[in-house]
């Protein structure tokens, strides 16, 4: 990695990058994302947590029509919830076990 990389951050060896409130885990290289998107916080201190979270299985190929693009939807409270589900689905999906 040269000196002007930046790593991503990773969760269960997956890369996840944030923009605003939504969260993108998973390769885009891959077939299948996870979009995770943080829809209220509450305060903790000084600190602002996520309360509820969106979670989208989503297809990576460009090609299909953008109806087909999700695959699954839930909704969790909390984000180590959410990205445990995330984890899950997407290695369902990966090793081609969709539900």
């Amino acid at each position: 990695m040269s000196e002007n990389q930046t790593p991503f951050f990773s969760y269960k060896g997956r890369p996840l990058v944030r923009k605003g409130d939504a969260i993108y885990y998973g390769s885009m290289g891959d077939d299948f994302v996870v979009m995770l998107n943080v829809l209220s916080h509450t305060k903790n201190g000084e600190l602002d947590l996520a309360d509820a979270v969106t979670i989208q299985l989503m297809r990576t190929d460009t090609t299909i029509n953008p109806m087909d693009i999700v695959v699954k939807k839930a909704e969790k409270k909390g984000l180590y919830q959410a990205l445990d589900i995330a984890n899950i689905w997407l290695e369902r999906a990966l090793e081609g076990k969709l539900e």
